[in-house]
């Protein structure tokens, strides 16, 4: 089935990183390795809400100046702006006022962007959320492919962070081949091999097997990638029974994946406050970056039935 894929979303000419201050650094070094790799041009992206009290001169009147807000971030990012460009990375600061989530998703409807890296932070000493909010409504609302660095993402700046490996996690709903052509595309652009992975649950393992083996449902997932691309890159296939997360988890270090790929639908409202969904559990134990697609960009690329579901579950390889 065809797909209404982006070239800019697997060999991207522009990417955001969504800097804090100071800037998670191996969220930062994964961000400038892509745009060295595509020659793309990358924009350092910083929301405030810290407000400079200033006095007027003449009337001693105290008031927010949003102005020098503005100058003392920038000039926090103009230093590592200046490393970046002596990198010959094309390179600029942008800093916006406000709510972080909702400044970089507005600023996505005035450039064109074509994928976010984002860092996101080791859990605190009561249970710190693992993802965060900016992160978590960023990843599942954007219109672009967003990348996560997680707390355990190996830091691979040694080798310039080469893509040789690629974790697909997919299912076999109808809407599965968005997940597995997207993947597909970007492991095409890296020159990487390509791993598609169907965890079967406990729950689903009698139906989904009656009748049926494990080489199967294997030949199924290798049918979710485009005919075209059969030739193009190495695909290899993987089905297992068991808890997704830990089997994605175990199979990313097995095979020395360099990414991971899967969709992030909705998440329930238990699954958002207890970060007990597949795609919490990834970002937060994961040893490489995390590409999530959020139902947003599932649906552009041809998905017709990705939506916010009352339950987090599989739905056509979307955690």
């Amino acid at each position: 089935m065809a797909t209404q894929m982006k070239l800019g979303w697997s060999k991207p000419s522009t990417i955001l990183f969504a800097s804090e201050i100071p800037a998670n650094e191996k969220a930062l070094s994964f961000a400038v390795a892509q745009a060295k790799e595509f020659g793309a041009h990358l924009i350092l992206f910083h929301a405030y809400d810290t407000m400079v009290v200033a006095a007027s001169e003449t009337s001693g009147i105290r008031y927010y100046d949003y102005a020098a807000a503005a100058r003392a971030e920038v000039q926090h990012l103009d230093p590592l702006a200046a490393k970046i460009r002596s990198e010959r990375v094309s390179c600029e600061i942008v800093v916006r006022p406000g709510l972080a989530a909702d400044q970089i998703l507005n600023f996505l409807r005035e450039r064109v962007v074509d994928r976010i890296v984002m860092g996101t932070h080791s859990p605190g000493p009561i249970g710190k959320l693992l993802v965060g909010s900016v992160a978590e409504a960023v990843l599942r609302t954007a219109k672009v492919p967003v990348c996560i660095i997680g707390p355990e993402a190996v830091d691979a700046r040694y080798r310039n962070y080469e893509t040789h490996s690629i974790l697909c996690a997919a299912s076999l709903n109808d809407d599965s081949y968005v997940v597995a052509a997207f993947a597909a595309a970007v492991a095409a652009q890296e020159d990487a091999r390509l791993i598609l992975q169907h965890v079967i649950k406990p729950q689903e393992r009698a139906e989904v097997l009656a009748g049926r083996t494990l080489e199967d449902i294997e030949a199924d997932l290798f049918a979710l990638v485009p005919q075209d691309m059969r030739n193009v890159i190495a695909v290899q296939t993987i089905v297992v029974p068991g808890d997704p997360t830990e089997e994605l988890l175990y199979q990313a270090r097995a095979q020395q994946a360099d990414m991971i790929i899967l969709g992030a639908q909705g998440a329930s409202a238990f699954a958002a406050m207890a970060r007990q969904g597949v795609v919490y559990k990834l970002l937060a134990h994961a040893q490489c970056p995390v590409m999530t697609l959020s139902p947003a960009v599932l649906e552009e690329c041809g998905a017709k039935h990705v939506k916010a579901h009352p339950a987090e579950e599989f739905l056509a390889g979307v955690f």
